[in-house]
């Protein structure tokens, strides 16, 4: 095997990946990520196509993966290992026992199916990490994995929220829009209250119940960044909860 059909192979398991995680794409952009012609990428998806993988193109838009088709294990470098395992450390000090949970479980996973020779470097590493007991454990909350559910399905929140400023408790139905981190607050959640009408800010601490209700709201066309340049604009920093 010559150094061409290497770099090939290369290429057509990284097509492959971004295929995966992205619902579509077309040969202009593939052919900028990968430095090569258009023509190329045609050639390198008849050969996916070739080879069983089920491909489906969409005239004036481009390609993605027939859904629920699953690649096999991804084969972690020892770099992306090492980065994982040391992030590990950092993400079990954060204010979610849920997030923390689920972070380990996925590193077990990972750890799972690394290399041998891989895998005993990543044992050493985690063994050598350690966090300064300076930085304590603050696990104000453990529904960090529901909302993200919630929110990337975009299904009602029913909460119980304590309002720190009027010191007050309320029940809402709100929609989740986006997460938002600090130092000093931990998580927050933005999301449409239907109560106030308007986007609010929940600390996930402060929530005293969350249940998930069997009911759908329609994405928001706001983003992210349009919405904390306006509350930048109106309250100076982002960091000032609203509920």
């Amino acid at each position: 095997m010559n150094e061409n059909d290497i770099k090939r192979i290369s290429r057509l398991t990284a097509i492959l990946t971004q295929l995966q995680t992205r619902r579509i794409l077309n040969s202009t952009t593939l052919a900028e990520k990968f430095g090569v012609s258009v023509r190329t990428i045609y050639r390198d998806i008849k050969a996916l196509e070739q080879a069983g993988v089920p491909i489906l193109t969409e005239d004036g838009k481009g390609y993605s993966l027939m859904e629920g088709y699953r690649m096999p294990p991804v084969m972690f470098t020892e770099s992306e290992a090492n980065a994982l395992i040391t992030a590990e450390q950092l993400v079990m000090k954060n204010s979610d026992s849920s997030l923390s949970k689920e972070y380990a479980e996925a590193v077990n996973k990972i750890k799972a199916i690394l290399l041998y020779s891989t895998k005993e470097k990543a044992d050493l590493l985690s063994k050598r990490i350690a966090i300064s007991p300076a930085m304590p454990n603050t696990n104000v909350s453990n529904s960090l994995t529901l909302v993200q559910h919630a929110l990337t399905t975009f299904k009602v929140l029913n909460i119980t929220y304590h309002s720190e400023g009027k010191d007050e408790i309320t029940k809402r139905d709100i929609e989740p829009f986006a997460l938002y981190y600090n130092l000093q607050e931990s998580w927050t959640l933005i999301a449409y209250c239907r109560l106030r009408k308007d986007y609010r800010m929940f600390r996930l601490g402060r929530i005293l119940r969350i249940e998930p209700l069997d009911l759908s709201f329609t994405p928001h066309k706001l983003t992210l960044k349009e919405y904390l340049d306006g509350k930048e604009k109106n309250f100076r920093t982002p960091d000032i909860p609203l509920s």
